[in-house]
């Protein structure tokens, strides 16, 4: 359901009770990545023998790694050299040992220090094994050089990366200022943080997790705090059983919409029936019910007053009747309006049910932060980046610039669940992060996200606590785009067809898991 993406800070933590505290020798682990290396390459790659590899090695365990890998690829017939960016005499540990090995063997060990790399010969096969997922900074001159002959000589071969591609940062994903261009990287027993970002994927090519033997018992007694997250959330959610009724479906109340704002209520009381919810309803102006409703004899409306417009006391009428629903949407079309944001921090702070809270509603949350404090632990919030800037009192572009690094600072200061929604959106709470997998175009399209939180919503009114509602959310909200892509491969879907595709999008993926 969530599998754990371990920073370098955390891995390195995993090594070391591995190797220190369980006792199995750092370089059984390293043999073990250089085979699950070399797996990687001949099925991504097919056989290598006659092929002309150039092995990289930086100084750390990533150029122990090619090392090893030289020596299979040796036996498989491949003919091989290893590249070195340190003096044979400097190489230390396990790293050193597995140098040895190949000179032993006979494989050519050229030091790159002086070395003309405009001058290297074409290879059919790089194997990158410069730099780990500890390299932190900037990269050197000489390595950046490095790093960019390879990306030459790889427009013409098959490039490999082991572990992470090198010059990408581990933690945020980003080449610092450039990164090896892998045509598919291994990386060992757990993807780094790093390369599931969306930043990574122009560098990473095909992302294999290979074991290397790290125990079970290393990682629980070490959790990470951030988790991708997995198809397997999508077995969790609520089945239907033969003598379902509608009032045990769940029903999700939506408060929303504003005169010329309609649509953004509707399509969250869509997306929510269409996730199982057994009723919707939307609170909104009497004047505006019928645009809500938009035709659609299945969403019902809770009319408030006479008029078009919010006003404060319509909060006492919708509190009256929350004890009917079992998840409150707030905030989709409810416009800007010193009422209807005045309702918004009434609700908010007042609403016993689970609670979304997006659009206009964390409108009126940046504009008074005070109120984040009062929100309850079962609340979910879902800010866009431009959203979730104003709540931080930042530039969209800080907040884009370390997402992470946003959520956490948010979370410091609210009791909530976080949905920061965009290409590989972050679920978090404070005890957890969760990111998704999904970055599809085919979401980028006004209402898209009045469709996540209905969504949302139905799955809090279905039971399921905050993070793993916002989680399952998500990803489901992803699957959808991921299977219009088939029907509009150049976008132009509307936000009514994503919420429209949630049912078949998640019975199809459940066939796939089932054949998995």
């Amino acid at each position: 359901m969530l599998l754990p993406l371990p920073t370098p800070a955390e891995m390195t933590v995993w090594d070391r009770e591995t190797t220190h505290t369980i006792g199995i020798p750092g370089i059984t682990l390293m043999e073990s990545a250089s085979r699950e290396a070399v797996n990687v390459l001949l099925e991504e790659h097919g056989a290598v023998d006659g092929a002309v590899v150039h092995c990289f090695a930086g100084s750390g365990n990533n150029g122990g790694d090619a090392f090893a890998a030289a020596r299979h690829l040796l036996d498989l017939g491949a003919e091989v050299t290893v590249f070195h960016t340190r003096p044979k005499k400097g190489y230390r540990g396990e790293t050193r040992t597995n140098l040895r090995w190949a000179q032993k063997l006979g494989i050519p060990l050229i030091h790159l220090s002086g070395t003309d790399l405009d001058a290297l010969p074409q290879p059919d096969i790089i194997v990158d094994g410069l730099l780990g997922t500890g390299f932190q900074g900037t990269l050197r001159e000489d390595v950046l050089g490095i790093v960019r002959a390879i990306n030459r000589l790889g427009q013409r071969a098959f490039v490999l990366s082991v572990d992470i591609p090198s010059g990408l940062n581990g933690l945020t994903g980003r080449p610092q200022p450039d990164a090896v261009r892998a045509d598919a990287t291994a990386t060992f027993q757990s993807p780094k943080l790093g390369l599931v970002m969306p930043e990574a994927a122009p560098f990473t090519g095909a992302l294999h997790v290979c074991p290397i033997g790290i125990p079970l018992k290393v990682q629980e007694d070490n959790p990470v705090r951030h988790h991708l997250i997995t198809g397997r959330i999508m077995e969790t959610l609520p089945a239907p059983v033969r003598d379902m009724h509608k009032g045990k479906a769940g029903h999700v109340l939506v408060v929303g919409g504003s005169f010329g704002l309609t649509g953004a209520p509707h399509l969250a009381a869509l997306a929510a029936l269409r996730s199982g919810a057994g009723l919707a309803t939307v609170a909104c102006p009497a004047g505006l019910a019928d645009a809500v409703k938009g035709g659609s004899p299945d969403i019902m409306t809770l009319p408030l007053g006479r008029d078009v417009a919010w006003t404060r006391d319509m909060a006492d009428a919708v509190k009256t009747e929350l004890h009917r629903f079992d998840a409150v949407v707030i905030g989709p079309g409810l416009g800007r309006e010193p009422d209807a944001m005045a309702l918004a921090l009434d609700l908010t702070a007042s609403c016993d049910a689970p609670m979304v809270v997006d659009a206009d509603a964390l409108f009126a949350l940046a504009a008074f932060p005070e109120h984040l404090k009062a929100l309850p632990e079962t609340s979910v919030l879902t800010p866009h980046p431009g959203e979730m800037a104003r709540l931080l009192g930042l530039e969209t572009s800080e907040v884009q610039s370390d997402r992470l690094e946003a959520a956490d600072r948010f979370l410091a200061e609210c009791d909530a669940t976080l949905v920061l929604k965009g290409a590989g959106t972050l679920v978090a709470d404070r005890g957890m992060a969760c990111v998704s997998p999904f970055a599809e175009p085919n979401l980028s399209v006004g209402g898209s996200g009045d469709v996540l939180s209905g969504v949302i919503g139905a799955l809090l009114a279905g039971g399921l606590p905050p993070l793993h509602a916002a989680c399952a959310g998500v990803f489901w909200h992803g699957l959808a785009g991921r299977a219009l892509k088939h029907e509009f491969p150049a976008r132009g879907n509307l936000a009514s067809e994503i919420a429209n595709m949630l049912p078949n999008a998640a019975a199809s993926f459940t066939k796939e898991l089932e054949t998995c």
